[in-house]
């Protein structure tokens, strides 16, 4: 994972995937954070993607768990939680010890260019505050000095 974080501090490639630490204090390194900007010439070109990697235990023998944290429309990501699912991305449903979350990221990236994504309808730009929760509900979240405030709509 230090070899991770030192890559991903130096910058990948064109500059159009980054990752990094989602918490400088977790002293684990579990918890992560991705950014893809959208290939040109696909629904995607120009959006920026946020995405959130956690690496258990036992990473790098099993693959992390990614998640978009921007919406996004893609065959392999679940449309509800934003989970990339490994039954239907080859890269964490054939993991192999020797990838990377820089491996993840920039094959979500190709995987965007793909046939069956390039094209497919997008939801309006925005992140998982406006995701449905997985009974179907949204939750907004205020806080104001001294007051917390949910409802659910």
């Amino acid at each position: 994972l230090l070899e991770e974080l030192e890559r991903g501090e130096k910058g990948i490639g064109d500059g159009t995937v980054s990752y990094g630490m989602d918490d400088a204090d977790d002293i684990y390194m579990r918890s992560w954070t991705g950014t893809i900007i959208g290939p040109p010439n696909t629904v995607h070109d120009g959006r920026i993607y946020q995405l959130k990697l956690f690496c258990d235990t036992d990473y790098p023998d099993k693959p992390p768990t990614v998640r978009f944290q921007t919406r996004i429309n893609m065959t392999c990501v679940n449309q509800e939680t934003g989970l990339v699912e490994p039954s239907l991305f080859p890269m964490l449903g054939n993991w192999q010890r020797g990838h990377t979350m820089e491996d993840i990221l920039t094959s979500l990236k190709r995987e965007m260019s793909t046939p069956q994504n390039r094209r497919l309808h997008q939801p309006q730009e925005g992140n998982e505050d406006q995701r449905v929760d997985q009974k179907g509900l949204s939750h907004r979240c205020v806080i104001m000095p001294g007051i917390f405030y949910r409802d659910t709509v």
